[in-house]
């Protein structure tokens, strides 16, 4: 599954993007958290492809896919890949960075998206409250100043757990994947390299307006202002419900898959 030999690359208007392409039957779309690839849905794609087409992609920037050189958004990047495919509408599942991608797509390319899923998210104007995720991501913009990898990576990690676990709740394999994406995506990317992401805005005036079935889940452990913030989401959209996955935190998918891919098969059954 990690061999580069499974991956397909679109070659988009900015360079190439890589993704996963498995299955047959209706066009399901997995979308991975930031710093990290598509090889966090290692236990959603077998799953899923028994009974849908499942398309896995690395964002921009990230894993295989090619670093943006002019200015992109992440919903433009993601229709020009479905409108390659030609196979929609699609069912749209994203865990954090992911979850904002999906949320930022139905919004933007209605016509593109039949569902939403979303994961540690909601839209994609979102900024941290919780005291102990400003204080980690403080940890990490420090490290990343420094040029401490090492440092990064550790404050990184921190999220796997949560506020009230330790790394040793937390199945070491797990920790190794997150830890081995990471370090591949920093590698791409170059302390003093321009950001060419341009973030949507006004996005939760148009919420009320999705017309799809979404569905959030999050873990129980994860924080609680973005717990909240995806609550939001399920109350405002026509079409909105919740699920809760207990015992994680940011990655329902990567601790508890078994649980995770029910949820989200269970609610892709119902479309």
């Amino acid at each position: 599954m990690n061999a580069a030999s499974d991956l397909c690359f679109f070659t988009s208007s900015d360079g190439e993007l890589a993704y996963r392409d498995a299955g047959a039957g209706d066009l399901v779309v997995l979308l991975h958290s930031g710093f990290v690839d598509h090889r966090v849905f290692e236990a959603q794609i077998p799953a899923l492809a028994a009974g849908y087409r499942v398309i896995a992609p690395d964002v921009r920037g990230h894993g295989a896919s090619a670093n943006a050189t002019r200015p992109f958004r992440w919903a433009d990047d993601l229709a020009a890949l479905l409108r390659h495919l030609d196979a929609g509408p699609a069912a749209l599942v994203g865990v954090s960075m992911g979850g904002a991608i999906a949320t930022d797509t139905v919004l933007e390319y209605p016509e593109l998206v039949r569902a939403v899923v979303v994961s540690g998210a909601a839209t994609s104007e979102f900024e941290y409250t919780d005291p102990w995720v400003r204080q980690v991501q403080a940890e990490q913009a420090r490290a990343l100043g420094a040029g401490d990898i090492e440092g990064w990576v550790a404050a990184f990690l921190r999220f796997v757990p949560g506020e009230h676990r330790t790394l040793d709740d937390v199945d070491p394999a797990v920790l190794t994947r997150l830890r081995e994406m990471a370090l591949g995506t920093l590698a791409k990317h170059t302390p003093d390299e321009e950001n060419h992401h341009v973030p949507m805005t006004d996005t939760w005036s148009r919420v009320p307006k999705i017309d799809v079935p979404v569905l959030t889940v999050n873990g129980a452990l994860d924080a609680p202002d973005l717990i909240a913030e995806a609550e939001r989401l399920a109350r405002t959209v026509p079409d909105g419900r919740c699920a809760t996955v207990e015992g994680t935190a940011h990655y329902p998918d990567m601790e508890r898959p078994d649980a995770f891919n029910e949820i989200v098969t269970g609610f892709l059954g119902s479309l």
